[in-house]
C-alpha cells in the first residue's frame, strides 16, 4: 500500500466556539465555516484545510485520512485490505463532499482506530494567513504531521500497520510513567509511510479515553514555537509538557491539551529521513532536553 502521507485529521468536538478560539489564536491556524454548519475546516496552508472539527455530543479524535496517489492506488489498497480480512466501507458522496476529495473509503485497526484512505483532495489555493502572523506550517510532501493512537491489543496492531498497510518502522521506545521499576513498560513504535517525516503514525500500548494520545503539527522556525508558547499562556491553555527537545525525531516542541481532550505537540525542526540509509533503533530516554511531562498531570 503507497500511503503518500497524512492528508488530515477528522475530530470531534461538543464545543466548536471553543476550537474556534483554539485553533485560530493559539495555533495560529485559519477557520473555515460556523458553528451552525456543525464543523469547522481549519487551513494550515494551499489546501483547504488539514483538520476538520465536527460537532459531536462528545469529545475526542474521529479519524486519520491517509493520502494515496489517485483512483488507481486507492482500489489497490482496497483489495490489500479485503485480502487481509479487513471491512471496508465506500465513502459516500457526501462524506466525500464533506472531506473535499474525490474518493475515500473507511475501516479500522484491531483496537477500532478509524482510518480513512482518500485520492484527489479540492485545492482552492487560497493563500494561508495565519490570525496570529504565524508564517507557516511544514506539510506539503511530508503530510499534516503526525498522530499517536492507542493500541493495547499492540503487536495485533503492529502488525496491521506494517503488514496491511504498508508502513515502516522508524524507530521504538519503551516507557513508564512512574519512577516505580515495578511499573509495567509501555511500548510505543514510530512508523513512517513514503515521505521524509520521521513518524507520521505512532502506537502506545495504551488505551486513551478520547482515542488519541497526541497529534502534533510543525511550523517553519523556533520562533514560531515560542510565539505559540506565549499565546498558550496568555489563553490560559492546559500545558502537558514543558518545552523539549526529543531524541529520536530531534523536534523541538512543547504539549497542549486540545478542547477535544487529547494533546497537541507544537513544533519544529522535525527530522526529515533517508530511509534508504536509516536503521530503526530503541530511545532509552524520550528527550536531549525539557519536556516535563509531569506538569500535565499537575
Amino acid at each position: 500500500m503507497d500511503i503518500r502521507g497524512l492528508g488530515y485529521v477528522t475530530l470531534l468536538s461538543s464545543d466548536l466556539a471553543q476550537w474556534r478560539h483554539y485553533a485560530s489564536q493559539v495555533l495560529g491556524m485559519m477557520v473555515i465555516g460556523n458553528d451552525e454548519d456543525g464543523q469547522l475546516y481549519l487551513k494550515m496552508d494551499e489546501r483547504h484545510y488539514r483538520i476538520l472539527v465536527q460537532k459531536n455530543a462528545d469529545n475526542g479524535f474521529g479519524a486519520c485520512g491517509w493520502e494515496v496517489a489517485g483512483k488507481a492506488a486507492l482500489e489497490q489498497a482496497v483489495s490489500e485490505l479485503q485480502q487481509a480480512d479487513v471491512q471496508v466501507t465506500r465513502g459516500t458522496a457526501a462524506e466525500a463532499e464533506l472531506r473535499k476529495v474525490q474518493e475515500l473509503v473507511h475501516f479500522s485497526d484491531p483496537d477500532g482506530n478509524r482510518h480513512e484512505i482518500f485520492w484527489g483532495p479540492l485545492q482552492d489555493f487560497a493563500r494561508f494567513v495565519s490570525p496570529v502572523g504565524v508564517k507557516g506550517f511544514v506539510t506539503n510532501d511530508l503530510g499534516m504531521g503526525h498522530v499517536v493512537l492507542p493500541a493495547p491489543a499492540f503487536e495485533r496492531c503492529r502488525d496491521f500497520y506494517e503488514q496491511v498497510m504498508g508502513f515502516g518502522l522508524s524507530d521504538l521506545m519503551k516507557v513508564r510513567f512512574t519512577p516505580d521499576p515495578a511499573e509495567p513498560q509501555k511500548r510505543i513504535h514510530f512508523l513512517h509511510c513514503n515521505n521524509g517525516r520521521h513518524h507520521s503514525l505512532a502506537i502506545f500500548e495504551c488505551p486513551m479515553p478520547h482515542g488519541c494520545v497526541h497529534m502534533m503539527v510543525e511550523v517553519n522556525a523556533l520562533d514560531e514555537v515560542g510565539r505559540a508558547l506565549d499565546r498558550v499562556h496568555a489563553n490560559g491553555v492546559k500545558l502537558s509538557a514543558t518545552l523539549g527537545q526529543h531524541t529520536n525525531d530531534q523536534m523541538i516542541s512543547f504539549y497542549i491539551k486540545t478542547p477535544s481532550g487529547f494533546d497537541l505537540e507544537y513544533g519544529c525542526d522535525g527530522l526529515v529521513v533517508d530511509w534508504d540509509r536509516h536503521t530503526p533503533f530503541e530511545s532509552t530516554v524520550v528527550s536531549h532536553w525539557g519536556h516535563d511531562f509531569s506538569v500535565g498531570r499537575q
